[in-house]
C-alpha cells in the first residue's frame, strides 16, 4: 500500500522529446518517470535455464510466506508440467514498481508472473509490458470476483491482470472511546465531521495515514469518491485527462483533512504516519478511532497474545464502514489489493496463465486470507465458516469492497499521485479555498511535462 514517490529525472518531453510521442494514452504508449529511467538500465535478463521441468518465476510483494506456499501448492497441482519459484520484491511499493519496470523495459523473458498493486496495472499495460488475457481466459478470472477489482485490472477494454486479493479500509474504534463520546460509529449517518467531533470530545485521536506517500493518496481519493467526485475524468485521454479537485467534492475533501489536521483529534505525528504507526497511535494512551486496512485486527490480536500491547485492547475494538462525507450519502471506501500480471516477454505464457488460474482459485484465496490476513478477491470466500471465525467483520469487509472506489485508472497514475501529494502535504497546510484549485492547475502541467515534481 505505502509508496514513497521521489523527484525523478524526466525524459521524452512534449515538443522536442522522444520521437513518436502521442498525446493520447492508448496502445503501447510512452513510459514516464522512473519507467523512462528503466530504459537506461538495460541488460537485465533472467537466468532462464532450459531443460527439465520448466520453471516460472513469480515476483511477489513481501508477505509472511503465503505466496511461496501457494507457489508450492500450484507446482504440485501442475503435475510436472512446470514449477513455480518466487522472487520477493522490495517492501516499498515504488521500489517494487521500479524493479519490475527495469526488467520489463529490458524485455526480460524470465519475468513470468508478478504481483501488481492495482494502481500500476494501467501504466504497465499501456507500455506493452503485460500480456492481455484472451476472452476465453478472461472469463475464468472475473467470474465471481469483486467488480471493482475487475475494473481496476482492465485497460482499454482488455483484462491485463487476474485479481488475487482485494482490500479496503474500515473505521476502527475503541468501544470505550465511542461510549465516552456518546456516538455509535456504526450508525447509518456517521460522518467524518461526527468522527472528528467525537474524538475531540473524548480527548482521543483519529489515526490516519498522513505521510507523504501513497497511503495519503488513498485517503484523499476515498474522500473525493465518497463526496461524489472523481480526481480525474476521461482518463483515456492520457496526459489530457481532466483534473477535478476544484469542485464541491474537492473542497469537501480539503475541508475534512484541514479540520482533522488542525484539531486536537489529530495525532502529533499525523504528517509522518503510515499504516503501522497509525495502528500504534490507535493502541496508545489517546487512541480512539482509526481508518486502516483489515490486517490490523489480526495484528492486534497477535500483539496482545505476545504481550506487545495490553491484552484488553482487542476486546475493546469495534469496526464500522468508512465514514460518510455527507450524511445520508453512502461512502466509497478505498480499493486496494494485488492482482497477477503475466510478463509480455515470458517464454512460458500459457503455463503462466494456468499458474495464475491455480493461484487465484477460490480455495487458494481462502488459504491466503487465513494465512496472511489479506482479503480474497472473491465474495464467496467471505461466507466460509473458517473465514468468519477468524474475521468476525468479514461481512463488513465484503460489503465495503463491493462499494469501494478505485483510485484513478490511468497510465500516468504515479505522476497524478505524486502531484497530489506535493500539493496536499502536510495535511495541516490544506486550505479548502486554495488547495483544490492549485492542484487543478498543477497536475495537468505535470502530465504535459510543463512542470517537474
Amino acid at each position: 500500500m505505502g509508496e514513497v514517490e521521489r523527484a525523478r529525472t524526466r525524459r521524452g518531453r512534449r515538443g522536442g522529446g522522444r520521437r513518436g510521442r502521442r498525446r493520447r494514452a492508448g496502445g503501447a504508449g510512452p513510459l514516464r518517470g522512473s519507467m523512462a529511467l528503466a530504459l537506461l538500465a538495460g541488460g537485465l535478463t533472467a537466468c532462464g535455464g532450459e531443460g527439465g521441468t520448466p520453471t516460472l518465476t513469480w515476483y511477489t510483494n513481501p508477505d509472511n510466506g503465503g505466496q511461496a506456499k501457494l507457489a508450492a501448492a500450484c507446482t504440485q497441482a501442475a503435475g510436472g508440467r512446470y514449477r513455480i519459484k518466487t522472487s520477493v520484491l522490495p517492501n516499498d511499493a515504488t521500489q517494487q514498481r521500479e524493479q519490475l519496470v527495469r526488467r520489463l523495459a529490458a524485455k526480460d523473458a524470465g519475468l513470468d508472473l508478478m504481483s501488481l498493486d492495482p494502481v500500476f496495472i494501467a501504466e504497465a499495460a499501456n507500455a506493452g509490458f503485460l500480456r492481455p488475457f484472451s476472452a476465453a481466459e478472461e472469463r475464468q478470472f472475473i467470474q465471481g470476483v469483486f467488480p471493482a477489482s475487475v475494473e481496476n485490472a482492465r485497460w482499454e477494454g482488455k483484462l491485463y491482470a487476474a485479481p488475487f486479493w482485494a482490500n479496503t479500509q474500515l473505521l476502527w474504534y475503541r468501544k470505550s472511546a465511542a461510549k465516552k463520546a456518546g456516538v455509535d460509529p456504526a450508525a447509518p449517518d456517521f460522518t467524518w465531521d461526527k468522527l472528528i467531533d467525537a474524538a475531540v470530545r473524548s480527548d482521543t485521536t483519529v489515526a490516519v495515514t498522513g505521510n507523504k506517500y501513497e497511503g495519503y493518496m488513498v485517503w484523499i481519493s476515498a474522500l473525493m469518491a465518497s463526496a461524489g467526485g472523481r480526481i480525474i475524468t476521461n482518463p483515456e485521454r492520457g496526459s489530457d485527462a481532466t483534473v477535478e479537485f476544484d469542485s464541491p467534492a474537492g473542497r469537501q475533501t480539503a475541508t475534512i483533512i484541514s479540520k482533522l489536521a488542525r484539531s486536537r483529534a489529530a495525532s502529533p505525528t499525523l504528517s509522518t504516519e503510515i499504516e503501522d504507526p497509525a495502528r500504534n497511535t490507535f493502541n496508545g494512551a489517546r487512541g480512539g478511532f482509526m481508518i486502516n486496512w483489515p490486517y490490523i485486527y489480526a495484528a492486534d490480536v497477535a500483539d496482545a497474545e505476545a504481550g506487545v500491547i495490553d491484552k484488553s485492547i482487542p476486546a475493546d475494538i469495534g469496526w464500522a464502514r468508512y465514514p460518510q462525507v455527507t450524511a445520508g450519502q453512502q461512502s466509497r471506501p478505498p480499493l486496494g489489493g494485488i492482482s497477477l500480471g503475466i510478463g509480455a516477454y515470458g517464454k512460458r505464457q500459457n503455463e503462466a496463465v494456468e499458474a495464475a488460474r491455480c493461484i487465484t482459485s477460490e480455495p487458494n484465496m481462502k488459504a491466503y486470507m487465513l494465512g496472511e490476513g489479506n482479503s480474497a478477491a472473491r465474495p464467496a470466500v467471505f461466507d466460509d465458516p473458517d473465514i468468519v471465525k477468524q474475521f468476525p467483520m468479514a461481512t463488513l469487509i465484503r460489503d465495503s469492497i463491493n462499494a469501494a472506489a478505485p483510485r484513478p485508472i490511468t497510465p500516468y497514475y504515479p505522476d497524478v499521485s505524486s502531484g497530489v501529494q506535493s500539493k496536499w502535504h502536510p495535511p495541516a497546510s490544506v486550505d479548502p479555498g486554495t488547495t483544490p484549485k492549485e492542484t487543478d492547475d498543477f497536475i495537468p502541467k505535470v502530465l504535459r511535462d510543463q512542470r517537474l515534481l
